[in-house]
């Protein structure tokens, strides 16, 4: 009877993990993105397009990208893990640009 009370507190627990793992993944790859962008931009290349091609393609249109104050920073809305839902909010990756990107 007790186990039964308690199913619908562990998938409520399950889905706040997975949520917590989207958000860290997507955190990773915003990073990756931003470092990206700072070594197209060392060697002259448009840092935004780097950016946005080092993001899955589903992130790529809706990321924004700014490079200023010698860093790219690149951010990305955390999707929900249950369709229907609204983002929930945004992470953001930054890498620091070489004095010749600057």
């Amino acid at each position: 009877m007790e186990l039964v009370a308690l199913v619908p507190a562990l998938v409520v627990l399950g889905l706040l993990a997975w949520q917590l793992a989207a958000a860290a993944h997507v955190w990773l790859v915003a990073g990756s993105s931003a470092r990206a962008a700072a070594r197209a931009a060392a060697v002259g290349a448009p840092a935004e397009d780097a950016a946005r091609a080092a993001l899955p393609r589903a992130w790529a249109g809706v990321a924004r990208v700014r490079t200023s104050g010698g860093e790219v920073r690149v951010r990305v809305p955390v999707p929900a893990v249950l369709p229907g839902l609204p983002s929930l909010g945004t992470v953001e990756g930054s890498a620091p640009l070489t004095e010749g990107a600057r």
